[in-house]
């Protein structure tokens, strides 16, 4: 069965519309505790890598009906008035993520450039993943 559009497309779309946050501001902003970081890789990802200190854990499968009041699976984390911002492990996966926040009408989200390797790369905090998602 032949595509009519492959992931770099899709990619290269959503990067048109969305915000990637490069890597120091993101830094400023977890040392400030002025954001919300959203870890949407799968569970196993951050059994073996880790994750940011106090990021909120949302699988990408879920996110949507994490984000949604109306859904029976929303979770208050995601109405906070303050900056999103998402992570996966290349910044793809987020990326697509991203845009579909922001076209379900979330205006305070974006997503961090290079991903958790770029974080990892820099020498900034990991910690274990959390026995429970938020």
């Amino acid at each position: 069965m032949a595509i009519s559009k492959g992931y770099k497309a899709l990619l290269d779309e959503a990067m048109q519309q969305i915000k990637t946050i490069p890597l120091e501001d993101a830094r400023e902003l977890y040392e400030l505790s002025e954001a919300c970081f959203v870890d949407i890789r799968d569970i196993r990802e951050l059994e073996r890598d880790g994750m940011i200190p106090e990021a909120v854990h949302a699988p990408r499968g879920m996110l949507e009906f994490w984000v949604d009041p109306d859904s029976p699976y929303y979770r208050e984390v995601f109405g906070q008035s303050g900056p999103l911002i998402l992570y996966c492990q290349s910044a793809w996966r987020s990326a697509l993520a991203t845009l579909t926040l922001q076209q379900m009408g979330m205006d305070n989200v974006c997503h961090l450039e290079g991903g958790f390797k770029n974080w990892m790369g820099a020498g900034l905090p990991v910690a274990d993943k959390r026995t429970v998602s938020h």
